[in-house]
């Protein structure tokens, strides 16, 4: 199995390695190591039994040289300075004779200016690093005669395909988590014509649910298996692990607002900052990371929001029930900047109902089904501010409904989970 991340919190790929290897399969997971992180092992044996493989990234170096390229940049006096203090020592060393060691001279300095260019300004460093990555996970696939092979989303499709079907004929697997030609960060077309080639070698294709499916078959003409994103059954409100409350150094009874995922843009976050003087009462905390949290956080403290928003880093997948479970409500507010929002199932949604928290949701067309068929939140207009603080001061001002909510979560819980749906997924693999 494939996957472009560390395998540090990815939630259903661990479900799906666990699964597979539980019906009896030799499962290898190869992802990607963060240089970053000292502890993060290269190879190991996870307590569920199947081994993960990090590629190693040695191109560590030529990131640090275009770091520190670009901090020279930034001082271009001093880079003048050197560039004279250069010249005037070659000149003393009479290294430079005559005009045609000033030409050489020149065209070296020249061909340094389009090296440093080219290594901050373009993206060739980028696609050097990633195609290193590549070339690593094909060595890693083509390493062991598997018998199947399974790409998580379009970004390790095509080392699957080099594993699976260069000189063999193995079974692939694409399970594509998100819409790959309409997501944030995918715009170029280049990608639906990838994903349009590469599903000539692909024998089965798993999709998060039915809005998904049948956008792939209404662009490819196959309607692929579904697979949903439901968590592991479980039963955190018998949790006692962590005190939320007293983490954050807020009042026991205060009501905690919680939205916990990826800090990215696209998911409303902004909105619930500018919602927040609205709401009557309660704090909002944010668990989770992501590029948008230093714009996130620097937004808070424009609006001295701070007493009222509060930021946790992201933290373990099976942790992070013990901090849901002390929520009064959970946010999942996409907004519909794209088709992959639009059509999300959103494992926070199903997170929030395994821990009994009652939701603030987007009015899109799976989540608010689940929400409105089981009873478990209110639906919003994830645009707008007003919209979402009218929500959560309902379920502030009506504590009996919310109660009603959490119940309904419960037991929802027993329908929407991984229990049930991991042997839609093993039946893929025994069909297949």
């Amino acid at each position: 199995m494939f996957v472009w991340n560390h395998f540090t919190n990815d939630a259903r790929v661990l479900r799906e390695c666990s699964a597979l290897t539980e019906v009896g399969y030799e499962v290898d997971l190869i992802a990607i190591h963060d240089w970053k992180d000292e502890w993060l092992a290269k190879e190991e044996q996870h307590p569920n039994g199947f081994r993960v493989i990090r590629v190693n990234n040695r191109m560590n170096s030529l990131l640090r040289v275009i770091r520190f390229i670009k901090k020279v940049k930034k001082r271009q006096i001093e880079m003048l300075l050197l560039f004279l203090v250069t010249f005037n020592i070659l000149l003393n060393l009479e290294v430079i004779t005559n005009w045609f060691g000033v030409a050489i001279y020149f065209s070296l300095l020249a061909l340094a200016g389009i090296l440093i260019f080219a290594l901050t300004k373009t993206k060739i460093p980028t696609l050097m690093v990633r195609g290193y990555i590549f070339s690593q996970m094909v060595r890693y696939g083509r390493k062991k005669n598997y018998d199947f092979y399974h790409s998580n989303d379009l970004n390790t499709l095509m080392q699957g395909v080099l594993s699976a079907k260069w000189l063999r004929r193995k079974k692939l697997i694409y399970d594509s988590h998100e819409v790959q030609t309409s997501r944030t960060g995918y715009n170029s077309p280049i990608y639906g014509i990838m994903e349009r080639v590469l599903l000539w070698f692909v024998d089965e294709i798993i999709t998060e649910n039915h809005t998904r499916a049948k956008y792939h078959d209404d662009r490819y003409g196959h309607y692929p298996n579904v697979v949903h994103n439901y968590p592991i059954p479980t039963n955190p409100e018998k949790s006692s692990a962590i005190n939320l409350a007293e983490l954050l150094q807020i009042e026991q009874d205060e009501p905690i607002l919680l939205y916990q995922g990826g800090i990215q843009t696209g998911r409303g976050l902004e909105k619930i900052v500018e919602a927040v003087p609205m709401m009557e009462r309660g704090t909002v905390v944010f668990i989770g990371d992501g590029r948008l949290k230093p714009e996130l956080v620097n937004m808070v403290a424009e609006r001295n929001l701070e007493h009222r928003i509060k930021f946790i880093p992201k933290v373990p997948v099976d942790e992070l029930l013990h901090y849901t479970k002390h929520a009064y409500l959970g946010f999942q507010v996409l907004n519909n900047v794209c088709f992959n929002h639009y059509s999300a199932s959103s494992n926070k949604l199903f997170e929030y109902m395994m821990s009994g928290v009652p939701v603030i949701a987007c009015s899109f067309p799976e989540i608010q089904k689940v929400v409105e068929e089981e009873k478990i939140g209110v639906c919003v207009d994830s645009h707008e501010p007003a919209s979402i603080a009218e929500g959560v001061n309902y379920l502030l001002n009506h504590p009996e409904v919310r109660e009603r909510m959490s119940v309904n979560c419960l037991h929802a819980r027993n329908k929407y989970n991984w229990k049930k749906e991991k042997e839609v997924f093993i039946e893929i693999y025994e069909s297949a």
